[in-house]
């Protein structure tokens, strides 16, 4: 066969040429053909529909606002209610998946999905939007850690590199261009076509689905009520601390103290009936396995890097270099297409190279690119942020494909689901953490920062052009007013470049645990031998 330059016709050829002779997936009930390049399509679909919708509400939200006549701080559980929702539904994912089918429950999701998501559209006031956001949020959080698992299934384990290169694509593009469309959308027609879009992706994937997914065999496992109670109240605990944390000044406010205390208790009760129960939750399996443990630990930092920087960029656009939305978006897409250049390069790698050398790759080019985020300044141009993005979002596809590789190459087949949704919610928890401190930081060091310039600023330096393109008379309040404002600006972005500094160390540091990886070809032969 002629090899594609594109990895996703590459799979498309090679399931269409392997159509007669499948690799049949784990616990499949059909013995039909299966025809890969629909379901993949299909799956992808919707796992870039969910993806999306993880961002492309947020610059929808000053419109929203106006339109459901609510406050900055009641607009939050628009977002809120939809990431807690999530978290808490990510874990059952694998029971749900193991007691009723996969095949149903990713039907059952995607309709869930886009139903919510028009209803979010049609929604005339606050407590509509939030219950459907919530609703949204509990439908389509088995979507992502399901599509995984699938790919994995319906691919030879010589493809899974190549499958989880476009698992991939869908996953992390989503967020990153979710800012563009939504700027697009809500600029050109109307906030409620940032929920409306999904509609005709949803019903898309359900048909390719419901024409081509085969049906898993059921184990009608009992449910560990308690075990998922206590994990559940711990993530919904942790997302609330997190999310108004910043809010309601952290260990300041009592609401912040007892959620904290709630996400720690509940989740010490959790750990002690994980280790007493005959049969918990979660598997303990799941952690007896080196490589899955490990890459947990690089797929929570991934996290972090991924969301806290788009979470940052943007708004430093658009406040601190008056960047209009659309722009910002513009300017921040192509860290997408980096991601998506990785992960086509990465597919053809991984099974040829040491999955931990281009591991190790992806995550010096990450590091590289926040040291050159460092150098960001209030009069650059937009080449640097460019330039920066496209590297980050390289390294990022260089390193995803690997870690969701060996995450997988030496776990059974029958801990697919439990894993898949495990490693998923690790990515979001480390995604809220990430968000959550930098923004933080982002608040108390531009207070520092600008207490500190307000200190040394005298009338012999008011001619600095950091403070302004022309003089500033602090004698007048017009001159004072412009005077704080310079400062404001430049102690904010100092502030983002010690975010920036923070995550360039953080994702250094992470990198001496490649060591604890064992190489997936190898393991992958001792896992044949054992099936």
């Amino acid at each position: 066969m002629t090899e594609s330059e594109n990895p996703l016709e590459a799979v498309i050829e090679e399931a269409g040429e392997g159509a007669a002779t499948p690799h049949p997936p784990h616990d499949a009930i059909s013995k039909k053909p299966l025809n890969r390049p629909l379901i993949t399509f299909s799956i992808m679909a919707a796992t870039i529909m969910q993806s999306l919708d993880s961002t492309i509400a947020n610059v929808a939200l000053p419109q929203m606002q106006g339109t459901l006549s609510a406050t900055q701080d009641q607009m939050a559980w628009v977002l809120t209610s939809y990431i807690i929702a999530a978290a808490i539904m990510i874990p059952l994912t694998g029971w749900l998946a193991g007691r009723f089918g996969r095949k149903r429950v990713f039907l059952i999701s995607i309709v869930g999905f886009t139903v919510t998501s028009a209803l979010c559209g049609l929604a005339t006031n606050l407590p509509e939007i939030v219950l459907f956001r919530l609703l949204q949020g509990m439908s389509g959080a088995a979507l992502v850690p399901l599509s995984q698992a699938v790919l994995f299934d319906i691919n030879p384990p010589e493809n899974h590199g190549r499958a989880m290169s476009i698992w991939g694509v869908g996953v992390t593009l989503g967020p990153v261009l979710g800012p563009v469309l939504g700027g697009w959308l809500t600029q050109n027609y109307s906030w409620r076509w940032v929920f409306f879009i999904n509609v005709p992706i949803g019903i898309i994937a359900f048909l390719g689905l419901t024409a081509s997914m085969p049906e898993t065999k059921k184990h009608f496992d009992r449910f560990d009520f308690f075990g998922f109670a206590t994990l559940a109240l711990s993530i919904g605990a942790l997302q609330m601390f997190l999310d108004r944390g910043e809010l309601k000044d952290w260990f300041g406010s009592t609401e912040i103290v007892m959620e904290a205390l709630l996400a720690g208790l509940a989740f010490y009760f959790f750990l002690v009936h994980s280790f007493t129960h005959s049969r918990p939750f979660l598997s303990p399996a799941l952690f007896a396995d080196r490589n899955f443990v490990t890459a947990n630990l690089f797929i929570f930092l991934i996290g972090v890097v991924l969301f806290a920087t788009l979470a940052l960029v943007p708004p430093m656009l658009q406040n601190e270099m008056n960047y209009p939305v659309l722009v910002s978006g513009l300017v921040t897409a192509p860290r997408g297409l980096g991601t998506m250049l990785g992960m086509m390069v990465v597919g053809r790698l991984v099974g040829r190279i040491d999955s931990r050398i281009i591991l190790a790759t992806g995550l010096g080019m990450t590091a590289f690119s926040l040291w050159q985020m460092m150098n960001f300044n209030l009069l650059m141009d937009e080449r640097l942020i460019v330039i920066s993005g496209i590297i980050q979002g390289f390294g990022v596809g260089l390193a995803y494909v690997p870690i969701s590789t060996v995450a997988f190459s030496t776990l059974s087949p029958a801990l697919r689901n439990e894993g898949t949704a495990f490693f998923n919610l690790q990515r979001n928890i480390g995604s809220a953490i990430g968000i959550s401190v930098v923004q933080t930081l982002l608040t108390r060091n531009t207070q520092i920062v600008h207490a500190t310039l307000a200190g040394h600023v005298t009338p012999y330096n008011l001619d600095n052009p950091a403070f302004s393109s022309g003089h500033i008379d602090p004698g007048t309040l017009s001159g004072l007013t412009a005077l704080n404002h310079a400062i404001t600006h430049q102690a904010a972005m100092i502030a983002y470049l010690d975010d920036y500094k923070l995550m360039m160390v953080l994702t250094l540091a992470v990198m001496p645990l490649l060591v604890l990886l064992r190489p997936p070809a190898q393991k992958s032969k001792e896992l044949m031998v054992m099936e």
